[in-house]
């Protein structure tokens, strides 16, 4: 009797033992395939490689900047271009839904040959806009060089396009031009301006001294609300200028001055999604421009101002 209950536990413990082992051996087959981890982090945008843009059509075929999750079995989507947030693809094949209010997203994906694929089909439902795109397809390929995203839209509105993005940390930084505080002095004013739809703009820069100069900026709608602010700085820092600018009080961004004349001063930032440029140029006739955008092409954002009292 004591020999069977020794056979029967020892069984039972081997048993429990395999049921272990296969345990293990099945997490590790299910851990994700070589080469995707590669994937995982934030992208930011650095340059667009569609062969036929114009200078003007250059931009990112998605967002400029994304954050992908790598997990067993799937990969996690953030702020890829289409509002939604935390959009878990399986890797199976099998489809995610994200419904909203008219309609619902479905995302399917795969991994193949090096390369992570997926698919997000529309439907939109009853009492909702006429039909518009139907499916976005991308690609995410890891290169020496960093990630290239292709997309193709269905139906076809732009031209199918691809895009090179890199950690920040990846990116070069430019090299600064030499420059004191003094050298903007020309910016020292107050400006304002009026956009097309009415509202106005303003910019009040102080006059340079100890090493920086302050800024802020205020939007009014046409209906007299402030619908934006900013605190803006530039700083003296390692013998050039540093554009510090903080749009709404959040956390501050820096731009590095790379060009400057008596009338045009260029600060870059390429680890920054948007806006990587921003220049300031005085006009003969004593105006202000200032232009945000990429670093190369694209159609940047330009802000007219007049000296206040002109």
């Amino acid at each position: 009797m004591h020999l069977r209950t020794w056979l029967s536990t020892s069984l039972a413990l081997l048993a429990t033992l395999g049921t272990l082992w296969a345990a293990h051996a099945s997490g590790a087959l299910a851990a994700p395939p070589a080469g995707l981890p590669a994937l995982d982090g934030e992208w930011i945008y650095v340059e667009d490689r569609t062969e036929g843009h114009t200078l003007e059509q250059l931009g990112p075929p998605m967002a400029s900047k994304f954050q992908v999750r790598v997990e067993e079995g799937a990969v996690i989507l953030n702020g890829h271009g289409s509002g939604h947030r935390d959009v878990r693809i399986a890797l199976d094949g099998s489809s995610t839904e994200v419904k909203e209010p008219k309609t619902i997203s479905r995302y399917s994906g795969a991994w193949k040959d090096g390369t992570f694929e997926y698919e997000v089909k529309f439907e939109r439902l009853a009492g909702s806009a006429p039909e518009g795109i139907k499916s976005i397809r991308r690609k995410f390929r890891m290169t020496a060089d960093g990630l290239l995203v292709s997309v193709v839209v269905d139906p076809p509105l732009v031209k199918d396009s691809v895009g090179l993005y890199r950690h920040a940390e990846d990116i070069a930084l430019p090299a600064p031009a030499k420059a004191a505080i003094g050298d903007l002095a020309w910016l020292a004013k107050a400006w304002v301006g009026t956009r097309s739809s009415g509202s106005s703009i303003e910019e009040r820069w102080s006059p340079p001294r100890g090493g920086a100069m302050l800024a802020v900026s205020r939007s009014v709608n046409s209906s007299g609300k402030m619908v934006a602010f900013e605190y803006l700085r530039i700083v003296e820092r390692d013998g050039g200028l540093v554009y510090i600018a903080q749009p709404g009080g959040a956390k501050p961004t820096e731009f590095v001055l790379t060009e400057l004349t008596t009338t045009r001063a260029v600060f870059d930032n390429p680890r920054h999604d948007y806006p990587k440029r921003i220049v300031y140029e005085l006009s003969a006739e004593d105006a202000l421009s200032a232009t945000i955008g990429f670093t190369k092409g694209g159609t940047p954002r330009r802000f007219e101002f007049k000296r206040e009292g002109n």
